[in-house]
């Protein structure tokens, strides 16, 4: 079950907030404006510090030393299979031809027939 009570209440909240802007408006509007703009610069502190004491955690410097490692170990990579790249080209084209050309058939499964059929003597037993 929904709470309806909750709804016109909050309702009706913002419409007092907003009428309450509207008077502060017309009553002096530098006023109001100025205290809109302190009100501004306090909450760009307030982020700066927070994002501040947030980079201060040790796990997020572990992980940004793991995401370091990591792009360093992606171009490693990148850099190897550049080389071994560099290396077949310099080859040629043909032994890219003979290599597709010696492609392995699949293998060949057979079926191997077994006792499926047969019934155990149970007079052995």
């Amino acid at each position: 079950m929904k709470n309806r009570i909750s709804v016109p209440l909050v309702g009706s909240v913002i419409i007092l907030g907003i009428i309450g802007l509207i008077g502060a408006f017309t009553k002096n509007p530098v006023g109001f404006l100025q205290s809109l703009a302190v009100f501004a610069l306090v909450g760009v502190a307030i982020y700066f510090i927070f994002r501040y004491l947030s980079k201060a955690n040790p796990q997020k410097k572990e992980q940004q030393a793991f995401i370091r490692a990591a792009k360093r170990s992606k171009k490693r990579m990148q850099h190897k299979s550049g080389e071994s790249q560099a290396k077949s080209s310099s080859i040629g084209p043909l032994t890219s031809l003979k290599k597709k050309a010696k492609k392995k058939s699949p293998a060949h499964l057979t079926v191997i027939d077994g006792k499926k059929g047969k019934k155990k003597n149970r007079a052995s037993l």
